[in-house]
Protein backbone atom coordinates (compact mmCIF):
# COMPACT_ATOMS: atom_id res chain seq x y z
CA UNK A 1 0.00 0.00 0.00
CA UNK A 2 2.87 2.43 0.58
CA UNK A 3 4.88 1.69 -2.58
CA UNK A 4 1.65 2.61 -4.47
CA UNK A 5 0.66 5.51 -2.68
CA UNK A 6 4.72 6.79 -3.40
CA UNK A 7 3.96 5.66 -6.54
CA UNK A 8 1.03 8.03 -7.65
CA UNK A 9 2.48 11.20 -5.71
CA UNK A 10 5.68 10.67 -7.54
CA UNK A 11 3.65 10.48 -10.75
CA UNK A 12 1.49 13.52 -10.12
CA UNK A 13 4.46 15.41 -9.11
CA UNK A 14 6.15 14.56 -12.39
CA UNK A 15 2.82 15.16 -14.73
CA UNK A 16 2.41 18.53 -12.78
CA UNK A 17 5.88 19.61 -13.57
CA UNK A 18 6.24 18.46 -17.07
CA UNK A 19 3.17 20.57 -17.84
CA UNK A 20 4.41 23.51 -16.44
CA UNK A 21 7.20 22.99 -18.82
CA UNK A 22 5.20 22.03 -21.63
CA UNK A 23 3.38 25.62 -21.36
CA UNK A 24 6.71 27.50 -22.43
CA UNK A 25 7.69 28.45 -25.06
CA UNK A 26 11.25 27.12 -26.15
CA UNK A 27 11.55 24.03 -27.53
CA UNK A 28 14.02 22.35 -24.99
CA UNK A 29 11.89 23.14 -21.94
CA UNK A 30 8.60 21.55 -24.08
CA UNK A 31 11.42 18.82 -24.62
CA UNK A 32 12.00 18.35 -20.82
CA UNK A 33 7.85 18.71 -20.44
CA UNK A 34 7.23 15.89 -22.81
CA UNK A 35 9.75 13.66 -21.17
CA UNK A 36 8.34 14.65 -17.52
CA UNK A 37 4.97 13.96 -18.73
CA UNK A 38 5.53 10.76 -20.09
CA UNK A 39 7.72 9.04 -17.15
CA UNK A 40 4.41 10.51 -14.66
CA UNK A 41 2.37 8.74 -17.07
CA UNK A 42 4.10 5.48 -16.62
CA UNK A 43 3.86 5.26 -13.33
CA UNK A 44 0.27 6.11 -13.18
CA UNK A 45 -0.40 3.52 -14.94
CA UNK A 46 2.19 0.79 -12.65
CA UNK A 47 0.16 2.65 -9.93
CA UNK A 48 -2.96 1.28 -11.10
CA UNK A 49 -2.11 -2.68 -11.78
CA UNK A 50 -2.18 -3.21 -8.46
CA UNK A 51 0.17 -5.04 -5.36
CA UNK A 52 3.07 -6.49 -6.69
CA UNK A 53 3.17 -10.07 -7.04
CA UNK A 54 5.42 -13.05 -8.46
CA UNK A 55 6.48 -13.03 -12.31
CA UNK A 56 3.61 -13.07 -14.76
CA UNK A 57 5.03 -15.36 -17.25
CA UNK A 58 4.61 -18.95 -17.01
CA UNK A 59 6.70 -21.50 -18.58
CA UNK A 60 5.35 -24.99 -19.67
CA UNK A 61 5.70 -27.41 -16.60
CA UNK A 62 5.03 -24.34 -14.17
CA UNK A 63 2.68 -24.60 -11.59
CA UNK A 64 -0.03 -21.39 -11.32
CA UNK A 65 0.45 -19.20 -8.30
CA UNK A 66 -2.06 -17.31 -6.32
CA UNK A 67 -0.27 -13.51 -6.04
CA UNK A 68 0.84 -12.85 -9.90
CA UNK A 69 2.03 -9.34 -10.96
CA UNK A 70 -1.09 -7.92 -13.56
CA UNK A 71 0.96 -7.99 -16.91
CA UNK A 72 -1.57 -5.52 -19.18
CA UNK A 73 0.03 -2.30 -17.01
CA UNK A 74 3.69 -3.29 -17.74
CA UNK A 75 3.09 -3.41 -21.67
CA UNK A 76 0.80 -0.50 -21.55
CA UNK A 77 4.20 1.02 -20.11
CA UNK A 78 6.68 -0.31 -22.39
CA UNK A 79 4.24 1.05 -25.20
CA UNK A 80 4.93 4.51 -24.01
CA UNK A 81 8.47 4.13 -23.36
CA UNK A 82 8.95 3.56 -26.83
CA UNK A 83 6.15 6.43 -27.93
CA UNK A 84 8.07 8.80 -25.73
CA UNK A 85 11.13 8.06 -27.27
CA UNK A 86 9.93 8.94 -30.61
CA UNK A 87 8.54 12.24 -29.24
CA UNK A 88 11.51 13.11 -27.85
CA UNK A 89 13.50 12.53 -30.89
CA UNK A 90 11.47 14.56 -32.87
CA UNK A 91 11.37 17.79 -30.61
CA UNK A 92 15.14 17.63 -30.35
CA UNK A 93 15.38 17.82 -34.42
CA UNK A 94 12.74 20.18 -34.38
CA UNK A 95 15.02 22.52 -31.23
CA UNK A 96 17.99 21.72 -33.24
CA UNK A 97 16.81 22.76 -36.76
CA UNK A 98 14.96 26.14 -35.28
CA UNK A 99 18.52 26.80 -33.98
CA UNK A 100 19.98 26.64 -36.90
CA UNK A 101 17.57 28.93 -38.66
CA UNK A 102 16.54 31.46 -36.03
CA UNK A 103 19.40 31.30 -33.52
CA UNK A 104 16.23 30.10 -30.74
CA UNK A 105 14.38 27.61 -30.01
CA UNK A 106 11.50 30.01 -29.20
CA UNK A 107 8.34 28.86 -30.84
CA UNK A 108 6.51 31.89 -32.22
CA UNK A 109 2.68 33.04 -31.97
CA UNK A 110 0.21 31.21 -34.81
CA UNK A 111 -1.12 33.60 -36.89
CA UNK A 112 -4.21 31.31 -37.12
CA UNK A 113 -4.29 31.46 -33.07
CA UNK A 114 -3.42 35.25 -33.09
CA UNK A 115 -6.44 35.38 -35.70
CA UNK A 116 -8.85 33.78 -33.30
CA UNK A 117 -7.89 35.77 -29.95
CA UNK A 118 -8.64 38.88 -32.52
CA UNK A 119 -11.82 37.42 -33.48
CA UNK A 120 -12.91 36.91 -29.86
CA UNK A 121 -11.41 40.09 -28.52
CA UNK A 122 -13.12 41.64 -31.06
CA UNK A 123 -16.74 39.87 -30.43
CA UNK A 124 -16.34 40.61 -27.23
CA UNK A 125 -15.88 44.82 -27.76
CA UNK A 126 -18.89 44.45 -30.41
CA UNK A 127 -21.70 42.76 -27.86
CA UNK A 128 -20.36 45.37 -25.51
CA UNK A 129 -20.78 48.25 -27.84
CA UNK A 130 -24.13 46.74 -28.68
CA UNK A 131 -25.16 46.84 -25.06
CA UNK A 132 -24.25 50.34 -25.02
CA UNK A 133 -25.88 51.13 -27.86
CA UNK A 134 -28.93 49.64 -26.56
CA UNK A 135 -29.22 51.65 -23.24
CA UNK A 136 -28.18 54.88 -25.44
CA UNK A 137 -31.15 54.13 -27.27
CA UNK A 138 -33.11 53.39 -24.73
CA UNK A 139 -32.14 56.49 -23.09
CA UNK A 140 -32.59 58.62 -26.49
CA UNK A 141 -36.36 57.25 -26.80
CA UNK A 142 -37.26 58.09 -23.40
CA UNK A 143 -35.84 61.57 -23.82
CA UNK A 144 -38.15 62.05 -26.86
CA UNK A 145 -40.85 60.40 -25.31
CA UNK A 146 -40.41 63.08 -23.05
CA UNK A 147 -39.87 66.14 -25.53
CA UNK A 148 -43.00 65.13 -27.18
CA UNK A 149 -44.88 65.40 -24.19
CA UNK A 150 -44.02 68.75 -23.23
CA UNK A 151 -44.11 69.77 -26.55
CA UNK A 152 -47.91 68.75 -26.49
CA UNK A 153 -48.43 70.41 -23.14
CA UNK A 154 -46.97 73.62 -24.66
CA UNK A 155 -49.13 73.37 -27.75
CA UNK A 156 -52.07 72.57 -25.49
CA UNK A 157 -50.79 76.17 -23.52
CA UNK A 158 -50.30 77.92 -26.79
CA UNK A 159 -53.99 77.11 -27.84
CA UNK A 160 -55.25 77.90 -24.78
CA UNK A 161 -53.05 81.15 -24.52
CA UNK A 162 -54.74 82.14 -28.01
CA UNK A 163 -58.30 82.00 -27.26
CA UNK A 164 -57.55 83.99 -24.46
CA UNK A 165 -55.58 86.40 -26.50
CA UNK A 166 -58.97 85.87 -29.08
CA UNK A 167 -61.50 86.67 -25.72
CA UNK A 168 -59.58 89.70 -24.57
CA UNK A 169 -59.22 91.14 -28.29
CA UNK A 170 -63.17 90.84 -28.28
CA UNK A 171 -63.92 92.12 -25.52
CA UNK A 172 -61.81 95.13 -25.92
CA UNK A 173 -63.37 95.73 -29.18
CA UNK A 174 -67.09 95.26 -27.85
CA UNK A 175 -65.51 97.93 -25.09
CA UNK A 176 -64.14 100.03 -27.60
CA UNK A 177 -67.52 99.95 -29.94
CA UNK A 178 -70.02 100.63 -26.56
CA UNK A 179 -67.33 103.63 -25.55
CA UNK A 180 -67.91 105.22 -29.44
CA UNK A 181 -71.18 104.71 -29.27
CA UNK A 182 -71.40 106.54 -25.45
CA UNK A 183 -69.20 109.52 -26.79
CA UNK A 184 -71.80 109.73 -30.14
CA UNK A 185 -74.51 109.95 -27.63
CA UNK A 186 -72.87 112.60 -25.41
CA UNK A 187 -71.62 114.06 -27.81
CA UNK A 188 -75.49 114.96 -30.03
CA UNK A 189 -76.96 115.31 -26.02
CA UNK A 190 -74.83 118.36 -25.85
CA UNK A 191 -75.03 119.56 -29.41
CA UNK A 192 -78.84 119.27 -28.73
CA UNK A 193 -78.59 121.08 -25.76
CA UNK A 194 -76.51 123.81 -26.87
CA UNK A 195 -79.45 124.68 -29.96
CA UNK A 196 -81.79 125.03 -27.14
CA UNK A 197 -79.55 127.33 -25.63
CA UNK A 198 -79.42 129.36 -28.74
CA UNK A 199 -82.97 129.89 -29.35
CA UNK A 200 -85.54 132.97 -28.43
CA UNK A 201 -88.04 131.88 -25.99
CA UNK A 202 -91.37 133.63 -27.44
CA UNK A 203 -93.23 134.70 -24.20
CA UNK A 204 -89.30 136.07 -23.28
CA UNK A 205 -90.10 138.56 -26.56
CA UNK A 206 -93.44 139.17 -26.34
CA UNK A 207 -93.05 139.88 -22.25
CA UNK A 208 -90.19 142.57 -23.15
CA UNK A 209 -92.59 143.90 -25.98
CA UNK A 210 -95.21 144.72 -23.59
CA UNK A 211 -92.67 146.02 -21.14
Amino acid sequence: MTGTVALIVCGGVLFASGTAMLLARPLTRILLGAVLVGNGVNLLVLATSGPAGDAALLYPGTTRRAHMADPLPQAFILTAIVITLALTAFLVAMAYRSWQLSGSDDVPDDIEDIRIVRRAAYAEERERLRATYRARRHEYRALAHEEEEREAQEHSAFQRLGKARDQYRELRRRVRAEARAFRARQARAEETAEESEGEDDPWQTILGADR
